[in-house]
């Protein structure tokens, strides 16, 4: 059952008791959705008739989805795209399983190995591009993430690539400093080619958290979309609603499992169709 298929199924056959709000309430609390929109949910349910219950639920819901594009913006002769998010959360992963995904979609696609602080994260860039067949261009340990930006897009220029991802640091001494070497990144690319897509990665099993996270990344840099996580095809249920709610960003694509195929665009049709499952 979807997360509002009880109350779909309340709304439908049965008059719903102050118990029932309370209990729906906390369904919806235990799913990520947050206080804030789980009470404008439950509003909004207040006012729908119960034999449109299904239909009203999901215009109430298809409201706080982000009505920016989900597609990737793809640019000729070449996109770039920035990985950026917290260690911890699948970016380096998500990287290499996007870069999966364009080349399975006929792109000539090049990675780059920009979290020079974390050596770990260019040897499993490195590892997941030989397994994928997609090249990866990296620096010394501790180069400058901004120097092997710079020669992965040169590279990617000059050797008529489609696509740059750029996997980023995600985790400095502090904010202050991460923001700002993520910005240089920026700064230096662009010197060569615009970035098209700058892709916030987020676990979505952290929930409230996670949302702290996009706050912090949005206000520095300019996300253009969200990459979720360790997701079950659901985005723990309410979540992907709520960082959508939250942050007027489109969920881009979920990651399902650790094999490289469980990753998958976003369908927000489907999502909400999930939700509603009686």
């Amino acid at each position: 059952m979807g997360l509002f298929g009880a109350l779909v199924a309340k709304l439908t056959h049965s008059q719903i008791s102050d118990l029932d709000w309370d209990q729906a309430k906390r369904d919806l609390l235990t799913s990520d959705i947050g206080p804030t929109l789980a009470d404008e949910v439950i509003q909004a349910a207040k006012k729908i008739k119960g034999d449109d219950a299904r239909a009203g639920l999901m215009a109430v819901l298809s409201q706080f989805l982000s009505e920016k594009p989900r597609r990737l913006d793809l640019a000729t002769p070449l996109s770039v795209f920035l990985i950026v998010g917290i260690n911890g959360t699948g970016k380096t992963t998500s990287a290499a399983k996007l870069a999966h995904y364009l080349k399975k979609d006929g792109k000539d696609v090049l990675l780059g190995a920009g979290d020079t602080f974390r050596a770990a994260a260019v040897e499993q860039l490195q590892t997941w591009g030989t397994r994928i067949g997609v090249d990866v261009i990296s620096g010394k340990d501790q180069s400058e993430p901004a120097s092997v930006a710079f020669d992965a897009v040169q590279h990617a220029r000059d050797h008529l690539r489609d696509v740059l991802i750029v996997d980023t640091a995600g985790r400095l001494h502090n904010k202050s400093d991460l923001m700002n070497e993520l910005g240089k990144i920026k700064r230096v690319i662009e010197k060569i080619a615009p970035v098209t897509e700058v892709l916030l990665v987020l676990d979505a099993t952290t929930g409230q958290n996670a949302l702290t996270q996009a706050r912090v990344f949005s206000d520095s840099v300019a996300v253009t979309g969200l990459i979720l996580t360790k997701t079950d095809g659901s985005a723990k249920g309410g979540f992907a609603l709520a960082v959508e709610r939250e942050m007027a960003l489109p969920v881009k694509f979920v990651g399902t499992g650790e094999a490289i195929e469980d990753f998958f665009p976003f369908d927000s049709a489907t999502y909400l169709q999930g939700l509603l499952e009686e």
